[in-house]
Order: C-alpha cells, then sequence, then structure tokens
C-alpha cells in the first residue's frame, strides 16, 4: 500500500476547505490528514484495492461534476467512490480496527472528529445523500483539569532570560506577553507591530478562524516589549515596518511556534521548573489565577477567546480545587471525621 493517500483529490480538497474556508491551521489541516490517510489505508486493505491517482482523480471529477448522460458508464471501485458511498457500518469497521490498536479515548474522539468534519463537508458540496456519521457516538473522556502553576514559579521563568541582550529581551517579553494575556502560541507568533497599542497598553489578536479580538497588555508585559522594541531599533539603521511581526528570530523572520516552545523548554530549566510545563500552561495559569483573584468567568472567556463558555468553565473547577486544597491544609476542622 502505497503512503500517499493524502493526494488523492478528494482529500486534498476538503484540506483546501479547512485552510481556505475554515481558517484553520496549517498544523491542524494536518492532523486531519493523517487521520483521512489511516482511514483511507483501511478501505485500501479492506477492499484490496491499489491506488491509482490518475483513476482516482477521474473518480473525483465524475462525482464533482455528474454526468447527464441518460447510460451512465460503469466505473470500477475506486476509494473515492467508496469513501463516497460509505455507510454506518463501514466506518464502525474503521473504528472497530481502530480500537484493537488501544488508541487513547481523546484519540479516538480526534479520529472521530476528522471523519464527522470530512462527511459533513461531503454532505454540505451535495456529494453524499446522508450523512453516517450522525449514527456514530463520540467516546466519552474522563475530563483532565488543565495544568496551572503557581504565581512563584511563574515568577521564576518570567526571570529567566537575560534582558541584557536582544534575543533576552525578546524572550522575556514573549514569556510576558504569554501570562498577561493568555493567548496561544500560535496567536502570538502572528502579533505584528502595529497590534501593539502602547497608549492603551493593549493588543490586537487575530485568533482561530482569524476572529480578532483585544486584549490588555499588563504593565510588566508592555515595559518588556518597549524594552525589547528598543534594543531590537538600535540594532537597526532602518526604519521598522509598522505590519513587521513583533517577535523576529536571528534571521529577523516571524518567529515560529516551535522556537516559542524551545526557548519555554530551555527557560524551565534554567529556572529549575517541571519540564512537562509548556506554553499552554502558561495560558492555563492565566485563566486560574484571574478566577482565583474574582475576575468574572465571561470576561476571562472573551480574554481567552473562547467561543462557549462551557470551554471557560474547566478553569473554574480548577479554581475551586485550589481553594478547596488551601481549605483542606489551613482549616483546623478541615480533616474528616
Amino acid at each position: 500500500m502505497k503512503k500517499n493517500q493524502d493526494t488523492l483529490p478528494i482529500i486534498t480538497g476538503f484540506l483546501d476547505y479547512l485552510l481556505d474556508e475554515r481558517h484553520f491551521s496549517p498544523y491542524t489541516a494536518r492532523c486531519y490528514g493523517v487521520d483521512l490517510r489511516q482511514y483511507v489505508e483501511y478501505l485500501a486493505d479492506e477492499h484490496s484495492i491499489t491506488v491509482d491517482l490518475n483513476t482516482e482523480a477521474a473518480a473525483w471529477t465524475r462525482i464533482c461534476t455528474p454526468s447527464t448522460d441518460v447510460v451512465a458508464t460503469v466505473a470500477p471501485p475506486t476509494l473515492t467512490s467508496i469513501m463516497i458511498e460509505a455507510d454506518v457500518t463501514r466506518i464502525r469497521g474503521f473504528l472497530a480496527n481502530l480500537n484493537e490498536s488501544n488508541y487513547s479515548a481523546a484519540t479516538m474522539a480526534r479520529k472521530i472528529a476528522t471523519l464527522r468534519s470530512f462527511h459533513k463537508w461531503l454532505e454540505q458540496r451535495g456529494s453524499i445523500a446522508s450523512n453516517p456519521m450522525v449514527l456514530i457516538r463520540t467516546p466519552k473522556q474522563a475530563k483532565r483539569l488543565p495544568k496551572a502553576i503557581s504565581v512563584e514559579d511563574v515568577e521564576r521563568l518570567l526571570s529567566a532570560p537575560d534582558t541584557s541582550t536582544t534575543l533576552g529581551s525578546r524572550d522575556r517579553a514573549m514569556l510576558e506577553t504569554l501570562y498577561s494575556t493568555g493567548i496561544r502560541v500560535s496567536e502570538l507568533v502572528g502579533i505584528n507591530l502595529a497590534d501593539i497599542d502602547e497608549a492603551g497598553q493593549a493588543l490586537v489578536v487575530r485568533g482561530k478562524g482569524r476572529k480578532e479580538r483585544i486584549v490588555p497588555l499588563g504593565s510588566h508585559a508592555m515595559t518588556a516589549i518597549t524594552h525589547y522594541l528598543t534594543m531590537r531599533r538600535n540594532q537597526s539603521d532602518e526604519a521598522v515596518d509598522p505590519n513587521a511581526p513583533m517577535f523576529i528570530n536571528k534571521q529577523e523572520t516571524r518567529i515560529s511556534t516551535r522556537s516559542v516552545r524551545r526557548k519555554v523548554s530551555k527557560y524551565l530549566e534554567l529556572a529549575g521548573l517541571d519540564p512537562e510545563i509548556s506554553p499552554h500552561t502558561l495560558r492555563h495559569s492565566f485563566a486560574t489565577h484571574l478566577l482565583d483573584n474574582g475576575a468574572d468567568l465571561r470576561a476571562v472567556q472573551e480574554l481567552l477567546g473562547h467561543q462557549s463558555l462551557s470551554t471557560t468553565q474547566v478553569y473554574t473547577h480548577l479554581s475551586t480545587q485550589r481553594m478547596r486544597d488551601a481549605y483542606d491544609q489551613a482549616h483546623p476542622r478541615a480533616e474528616a471525621g
């Protein structure tokens, strides 16, 4: 079985839709592509089909532009036609095959979500008459509270970069911004110079689906950003384009999410903190610390860019647990009798 099913036109069309119309990140689209490739490999093995991209392209063309001829041409089965004709039994067979590999409930849920999005796309464009995924249930997952670190540990991490260097001041500004705003790493690297409102101490953020929101910047983050930009301007005599990226690498191009994660790992080690902490932990800590100090849940929802309040409510459970722990440790009658 050739490992090139991601180039099937039907899959390429779906991934293009995710990128161009749904504005998914390239990383998320690649994850969907991996799941669909696994699905196609299963179908190919089940039906003993060897992939021929020309044949698959012709099959997808016929589906996209159905013939108006009275006499329909009989075409050999293709992976494309099998995917179009898939019913709930076939999909359950694929999921049963995945279960044999002992995937976690979270991984199974993601793969089901991929198939659900894929079939919804086919239904919307009129390629299938009915959607078999409406009969597939997502397995229940154990609720895991997001990890947050203490304010003291946050301070240790933020103080780790050497701000006497341009790169160190950049790293301090990135860490301060992540904790001050709770934005995602993908949103951090997308910030341009024009997105900073120094007077209003605010930041324009482009989140999922390219939706913009304005988040406040704390004084510490604003100070760190100002220091970084001053050092950066002192290194160059050229005027800085307002549309240039805020955080750049040594090559003076936009820093990547992978680089940000590497930097966080570096400073965790320097600060002697848990290496399992990630940039997303700062987002969790931001939300938890706000709620710990009495912030309104809907305000936190807006700051995080969550569409649903239920997504934000997980932090109330975390905050409540922290209060419970503090109560158990401090109250003289907290122990169960």
